[in-house]
This record gives C-alpha cells, structure tokens and sequence, in this order.
C-alpha cells in the first residue's frame, strides 16, 4: 500500500459487495387519455407487480414521494381476426395511478411545441414558405375560364 496504488479483491463467487439488484420489472410512463388531477402520473406496469411494488420501486429508486397508488388491468380488445379468419386478442396489461405526495406535482412534458414565431428573411424557412405560397397562387383555378379546366385550352 505504500506505492499508492488501490488494491480492490478479487472477484470471489458470492461476493455480497459486488452485487447489483435491478428491478425485474418495467414500468412506462403513459399519456393519460382523459385529463388526470396535476398530482396523478399514470403507468404501464407489469402483470406481476403490486401496489406495494410500484410505491417501493418510485420511492426507493427515484426518491419520488407516493401518497396512493391504485391499480387495474385492462383487458385487450378482442374483436380482430387473422388471414384465416381466427379470433385474435391484443394482450392484457395493467395500468397504475400513482397520486404523488407532499404537494407534487406532475405535468407531461410538450415534446413537440408549436413555433409561433416568424421566419427570419433569408432563411430556408422563409424561402420554403414562399415557395409554397406561390406553388398555391399557381395551382387555384382561373376565374376568367368559367370553371373549365386548364387542360381543356380555349
């Protein structure tokens, strides 16, 4: 130890201080359909997990603070059928509310935001949007003909 060099033992079999513990489970944050309370999230969790697992797995690995979670399981649709006219059923799955605590709050994220702002002159934008412009002026029917089309010529 004296050349300052770290000496980690060797890997031995077993070795409690070596092990790492990952969840077999998978939760997926889902867009609610209908509007939820700000302090509601909802996921979609595996068939196996409990309320007590979805609590235990926020609050121990995302430090998130769970006040209720409650859960049900929707059954898949069961109306489609296949090239040889079977009956074929989408997959059940479980879906859990989770009202987080102490006043947090959720709100999902805008992933795709309007632009509101105009294109600068010059820009590919701006170019682009004058093309398009000019392509619906040219492709509007003329009123002078009378409503007979440009491919018939007078």
């Amino acid at each position: 130890m004296a050349s300052g060099k770290v000496l980690y033992p060797l890997y031995q079999l077993g070795n409690p201080q070596l092990r790492i513990f990952r969840p077999n489970f998978f939760m997926t944050l889902v867009r609610p359909g209908v509007t939820q309370p700000e302090d509601t999230v909802q996921f979609r969790i595996s068939m196996q997990m409990t309320r007590v697992d979805v609590k235990n797995y926020l609050e121990k690995i995302y430090n998130v603070p769970v006040s209720v979670v409650r859960t049900r399981i929707q059954y898949g649709a069961n109306n489609k059928r296949n090239h040889k006219n079977q009956k074929v059923k989408k997959p059940d799955y479980k879906v859990a509310y989770v009202q987080l605590g102490q006043g947090q709050t959720f709100q999902f994220p805008n992933l795709f935001p309007e632009k509101e702002e105009t294109p600068e002159p010059g820009s590919v934008e701006d170019i682009q949007k004058q093309f398009m412009e000019n392509e619906r002026q040219r492709q509007t029917a003329d009123p002078r003909r009378g409503g007979v089309t440009d491919w018939f010529g007078l």
